[in-house]
């Protein structure tokens, strides 16, 4: 099936992710899992609309819904069409009520070592008291309210209070600049802003207020500014427009009455980034959404009601969204909420709260794990994690050396790995195993979820049953965005065109192997042409932390007269490696012995790390930008801002040979 281009275009994608090792749920762990019998697939996919109905089901309705699934108009689905619910009844008002109220919803740990418990019923009055407080700020159902906060609790209750009173919430991520956070209220015509005076930063207070005052004068649709005394910095406050949290609080009533929502209304929009266009402002809706992070968060963590559960990312991004505040919440899980780095003031600072909470399942990304590598097995060794029974990892994919030590190291050998393979516009979790049930593969996210269905397509819309192309989802789930916000035609064409309207296109290459499990190799457009040959970053990248000596590596391409792209590859050693002539000469080896001598790279730069955001994003925009010469912008938001000079004065320096 497909012809020779099509043949070529699966060789090009094909990804050295092998390893020979696989790794069956353990016995005992299989025994109680959630989820443990192998049929479930199946029953799924026989009827997809009754098993997201079963989940539905378990939320807490208003009104009844009439329909499971509207999808006469693709790609503008409708879940459980008629029903109305609240998302924050579900996550709170219905675990207070019965009995739950003393439960922990989090441990909340600040950056300076500050800390707090916050019950389901502390979660439940502050909540109610500050939708109370946005009422009479004028706030009602379909007003955006823009949320600019440090992890602190603050920012959970103002997303749940938004969803209390039918506003839809925008939250910006906290290491954001000012004209980012600017940028995204006026588009989505934010009605009011919720911020901090100042965030911690490596123990040192960063301006939020302050900051966002300078550019927030663009949104003009801005009426009120609530702030949040997080470092008692004494920010300016503009009288009429501006109002302390603590004020408001106190001075709100103690209950408040929950909106109904009707199911296809909007919960939140989450906007991607605008470094190469105007951000897409992805919309999520209530219900779809409230029933796939339920499931999910349920089945693929194994959630039991003794877990102390984990996800370390930031609600600023839909990790947060999903695995921190809504699914665990509505699932009534006891949740560690961090607020700081992971290697503030110390590196084994993650593995420090890890113990002293007893925390049982931990979930983050694989960049955070590959620092975790850099900084030493010491760390993590210096601490009893015996308590924990699962680990999760999210955002790009994870590669077998990472996966592996993350077995070894942090896992003790014995935990389970579920790699979970998701979008922002998927809105939780499509492809992950079920760990009772799936037999993992380091570097694989194996199969979809139950009721998921994906396929790879070549470039004519054949569907590639084992080998590499372009991956789809080819049925609805309740989860998905409905629309980008206020963009409709655009949420059409970036999404539902390739191959119909009802086949969604997540931009990932990705290849099937011999077992039906998927390997994401990258962005479709992730490739460097070297000699008219297409190379998929991710597959260098893989084969460069293949060496004993890289911690990290991250390449990009580069114009070069002879053949076209060069490849630049940024790497960070193992920590006590040096980075030198004779490590990069063993690098393009070990590259040239895994893909071939095609794929070694022409350049090797080294630094302690690699220019990320605050969430380990790693920018490879500005990795082109150093590469070239070019001036750049403002890097004072990077996670740590001095690896920039450092990689500029490496590549500005004589090569020798």
């Amino acid at each position: 099936m497909g012809n020779s281009d099509d043949r070529a275009g699966k060789a090009e994608l094909d990804v050295l992710l092998q390893t020979e090792q696989t790794f069956p749920p353990p016995p005992d762990f299989a025994a109680s899992a959630n989820a443990a019998d192998p049929e479930i697939y199946a029953r799924a996919a026989a009827d997809p609309e009754a098993w997201w109905a079963s989940w539905a089901d378990q939320l807490a309705w208003i009104t009844p819904y009439r329909q499971v699934l509207d999808w006469s108009e693709p790609p503008f689905a409708r879940w459980f069409d008629g029903g109305t619910l609240n998302a924050s009844v579900n996550c709170l008002d219905r675990h207070v009520g019965a009995g739950n109220g003393e439960r922990v919803a989090y441990f909340w740990e600040g950056e300076d070592g500050s800390r707090r418990v916050i019950t389901y019923g502390d979660l439940l009055d502050q909540t109610q008291r500050f939708a109370n407080a946005l009422r009479g700020l004028g706030i009602g159902k379909g007003d955006v309210v823009g949320i600019f906060m440090p992890m602190v609790p603050e920012a959970v209750v103002a997303m749940l209070a938004c969803a209390r009173i039918g506003a839809i919430h925008n939250v910006v991520f906290g290491g954001f600049s000012a004209g980012a956070v600017a940028e995204r209220m006026e588009v989505s015509k934010a009605k009011a802003l919720v911020t901090a005076d100042a965030t911690l930063r490596r123990g040192k207070p960063v301006a939020m207020k302050a900051e966002v005052d300078r550019t927030i004068a663009a949104a003009n649709s801005i009426e009120t500014i609530v702030v949040v005394d997080r470092c008692d910095t004494d920010p300016p406050m503009q009288p009429g427009r501006d109002h302390l949290w603590s004020e408001l609080i106190a001075a709100a009533d103690a209950f408040c009455e929950p909106e109904p929502m009707d199911s296809e209304d909007p919960l939140f929009i989450l906007y991607t980034s605008g470094s190469t266009a105007k951000p897409k402002g992805i919309q999520h809706t209530t219900a779809g959404y409230l029933t796939g992070v339920t499931a999910t968060h349920r089945l693929v963590f194994d959630l039991k009601a003794d877990d102390v559960y984990w996800c370390a990312a930031d609600i600023g991004w839909i990790t947060g969204h999903s695995y921190i505040v809504y699914g665990p919440l509505a699932n009534g899980a006891v949740s560690v909420l961090y607020e700081g780095a992971p290697n503030y003031p110390a590196e084994d600072r993650w593995w420090e709260i890890a113990a002293r909470y007893g925390v049982t399942i931990f979930y983050t990304a694989p960049t955070a794990i590959r620092a975790c590598m850099k900084w030493g097995v010491e760390q993590p060794r210096r601490h009893d994690l015996s308590t924990l029974r699962l680990l999760g990892s999210v955002g790009e994919p994870i590669n077998p050396k990472a996966w592996l030590w993350y077995h070894a190291e942090i896992g003790g050998g014995r935990c389970p790995i579920v790699d979970t393979w998701w979008q922002t516009e998927t809105g939780a979790i499509m492809i992950a195993p079920l760990p009772g049930l799936t037999t993992t593969k380091p570097g694989s996210a194996t199969v979809p979820f139950p009721g998921v269905e994906a396929k790879i397509l070549d470039s004519s819309g054949h569907e590639i049953g084992e080998g590499g192309g372009n991956l789809v989802l080819t049925k609805p789930w309740p989860a998905m965005a409905r629309t980008l916000y206020g963009e409709p035609e655009r949420f059409v064409s970036t999404y539902w065109e390739r191959y119909g309207r009802d086949v969604y296109l997540v931009g990932d290459a990705a290849r099937r192997d011999e077992d039906g499990y998927f390997w994401i190799v990258g962005r479709i457009d992730d490739v460097i042409n070297v000699s008219g040959h297409r190379l998929s970053t991710m597959e260098i990248e893989s084969a460069i932390v293949g060496h004993s000596g890289v911690a990290e590596a991250a390449v990009i391409g580069v114009p070069d007269e002879l053949t076209g792209e060069a490849i630049f590859a940024f790497v960070t050693p193992v920590g006590g490696v040096v980075g030198d002539d004779d490590l990069s000469a063993a690098i393009e080896r070990h590259v040239a012995a895994k893909i071939g001598k095609l794929a070694r790279p022409k350049r090797i730069a080294f630094a302690d790390d690699l220019p990320k955001t605050r969430s380990g994003k790693i920018i490879r925009r500005l990795l082109r930008d150093i590469a070239a010469g070019n001036e750049l912008g403002d890097v004072t938001t990077l996670r740590d801002p001095d690896v920039v000079a450092q990689l500029q004065r490496q590549i500005a320096a004589p090569r020798s040979g």
